[in-house]
């Protein structure tokens, strides 16, 4: 009983660091867009930095099981191409015709996919608190992303945020898979290579727009080179989100690991803030101990299942 708390206790930690993680992106590409980076070209570099950094990592961890890459071939070309290519591309794809806010909404409605497809496919029906932390997450990020003030939907913008909230769901139920044999430095660092290879792909043949530059990045601490941002976005919000994300997501299950991700938007706010002078109102601070206090219903929930 105590090894299984500790070790629940860790995966909570873990998935608050891959939130966390996750939630600096945003700022970081904000201020590369700024000068002329196409999101394209910063997801590429961002999922190819990660990839390398992984490699040595998911080469050890494998030592030698290749066998388990033969037979979950299916399972880790999914991730690669649709929780990690897939979700960036529908995502990117999604701002470029709608708002930030809508988009993030419809893509972070994957906690509740997920616990559907469990309920469907596996038979774990939601507890009533479960499925009251949900609805409270729910209002906390309608008022974490203001969307009270009003924003422009476009119908091809929320097909791809729809899009983009399905590879999030293969995500969290792909991390989560214990039964696959994979340790979760092989998976991130085999699914973000692919991943790479997928948008490279795609850039190769016009799909994702490619521009980049090398002018100086002004954030509110300092002006730092362009490549700063870049290394960040590669070793911190991919590498070590991905990584420490699958970690969360074996010692949690992929219904509370996708209800803990939640924070991430929460960290976007505050990363946003320290970062690029985004200062988030009363509404968004309230919005963000919702989120807080749905994701502890959603856990408390599962422990009573």
């Amino acid at each position: 009983m105590v090894q299984a708390s500790s070790a629940v206790g860790g995966g909570v930690l873990l998935a608050i660091a891959s939130a966390t993680a996750f939630g600096l992106s945003g700022s970081l590409a904000t201020g590369l867009l700024t000068t002329g980076w196409s999101p394209g070209a910063i997801v590429l570099v961002r999922m190819g930095i990660a990839a390398i950094v992984l490699a040595p990592f998911a080469l050890t961890a494998l030592r030698g099981r290749w066998h388990l890459l033969r037979r979950q071939a299916g399972l880790v070309l999914t991730y690669g191409v649709l929780a990690v290519a897939g979700a960036q591309f529908c995502y990117f794809s999604a701002v470029a015709r709608m708002d930030v806010g809508p988009a993030l909404l419809i893509e972070y409605t994957a906690p509740a996919a997920v616990v559907a497809w469990l309920w469907l496919r596996r038979g774990q029906r939601p507890g009533k608190l479960t499925v009251t932390g949900a609805a409270i997450a729910a209002a906390g990020l309608v008022l974490v992303l203001d969307l009270t003030s009003g924003a422009h939907l476009a119908w091809s913008g929320v097909a791809w945020a729809l899009a983009a909230m399905v590879g999030a769901t293969a995500y969290f139920l792909i991390s989560a898979d214990t039964d696959s044999g994979l340790p979760p430095l092989a998976l991130a660092g085999v699914g973000l290579t692919i991943g790479t290879l997928t948008l490279g792909l795609a850039a190769l043949t016009g799909l994702l727009p490619m521009h980049a530059a090398t002018t100086p990045i002004a954030f509110a601490p300092a002006t730092v080179s362009w490549w700063v941002p870049l290394l960040l976005l590669g070793l911190v919000t991919a590498a070590f989100g991905y990584a420490t994300g699958i970690a969360a997501s074996r010692r949690l299950g992929s219904r509370v690991a996708s209800f803990v991700a939640l924070l991430e938007v929460v960290a976007a706010v505050v990363f946003a803030w320290l970062l690029v002078d985004q200062l988030p109102g009363p509404l968004q601070l309230a919005g963000g101990l919702l989120v807080i206090g749905g994701v502890v219903a959603v856990k408390l929930g599962d422990r009573a299942i």
